[in-house]
């Protein structure tokens, strides 16, 4: 199996997880951890696995890219984070789903400007057509309305994107040099010293003793698998591919979630759903028709 294709099924993989969290996390938050308080347990958990992991495989970086490292656990997990779950508080989760299809194009236009990628006709089709199949499946909910009385949620949902974007873009020079776990335990490092100040109070308030054993099952997912695994496995995808690449996968999560929903009983497959997989697939081979970038 060639790296691209590894590349492809980890962020294939990190998507199913994402898509499969939509409805386990909802189950854990807010009755028994506040928002703030989820977030300082997910980038904490995550951080002592990565140091755990990487103590058996280390890697030293050099002083000089810890800047550039600490800039991506600033957009990558803190304000990445912060600014969804916040904005997620004060808006709809539709309005949210079609602020988060600009992620793809956010990617595209900072690739060009920092990375001085070339924008081409292959990449703009292929956004085009995940982010039709996104909005189908979003759209057909018919419970979605921008106004003023979500534009504050909806801005920080559109600032959540752009943070993504800038850190799947920044964080490309960092993994043409460095193993994908180096990049990642250290994003994480610096993430939880951003993270702590707006978590701890609420991660205090959390009572433990009212966990279920169901409960307990679905806060180690989320932190083992939407934080920890999908992390890792997002930036093994960015080592092999290019960041535009990797953000035309969030365009799966909303058919993944549907797809989840639809095997648990909740939902049932129809015609729209099938035309938009289509068109989500289409795309995030258009997007990926370009070559993989070359390791040092």
């Amino acid at each position: 199996m060639n790296s691209g294709l590894r590349a492809h099924i980890a962020l294939l993989g990190a998507n199913v997880i994402y898509g499969i969290n939509y409805t386990v996390a909802k189950d854990v938050m807010p009755t028994h951890i506040q928002p703030f308080g989820f977030i300082f347990c997910r980038v904490a958990g995550a951080f002592v696995l990565f140091w755990l992991i990487h103590s058996f495989r280390y890697e030293r970086v050099d002083k000089k890219d810890l800047l550039l490292l600490a800039v991506c656990g600033l957009f990558g997990v803190c304000a990445n984070q912060l600014m969804f779950f916040y904005g997620l508080n004060i808006t709809t989760p539709i309005n949210a789903g079609i602020i988060m299809t600009s992620n793809p194009i956010l990617v595209l236009i900072a690739s060009a400007i920092i990375l001085k990628n070339k924008i081409t006709k292959s990449k703009v089709s292929g956004i085009l057509l995940g982010i039709t199949g996104a909005l189908l499946l979003l759209l057909v909910k018919k419970d979605f309305s921008f106004g003023s009385s979500t534009m504050t949620g909806d801005l920080f949902i559109f600032l959540n994107a752009l943070s993504y974007g800038i850190y799947l873009v920044i964080a490309v020079p960092l993994m043409r040099k460095y193993k994908p776990l180096t990049v990642i335990k250290w994003v994480f490092t610096f993430g939880i010293l951003f993270v702590f100040p707006f978590g701890w109070q609420e991660f205090r308030e959390i009572e433990w003793s009212g966990f279920t054993s169901t409960i307990w099952w679905e806060f180690a997912f989320v932190i083992i698998g939407t934080t920890f695994l999908a992390y890792l496995l997002n930036i093994y995808g960015l080592k092999k591919l290019n960041p535009s690449v990797v953000s035309t996968y969030i365009y799966l999560q909303p058919l993944l979630a549907a797809g989840f929903a639809i095997w648990a009983g909740k939902d049932t497959l129809d015609w729209i759903k099938v035309v938009a997989a289509l068109l989500i697939f289409s795309g995030v081979y258009l997007v990926s028709k370009t070559k993989p970038l070359k390791n040092n």
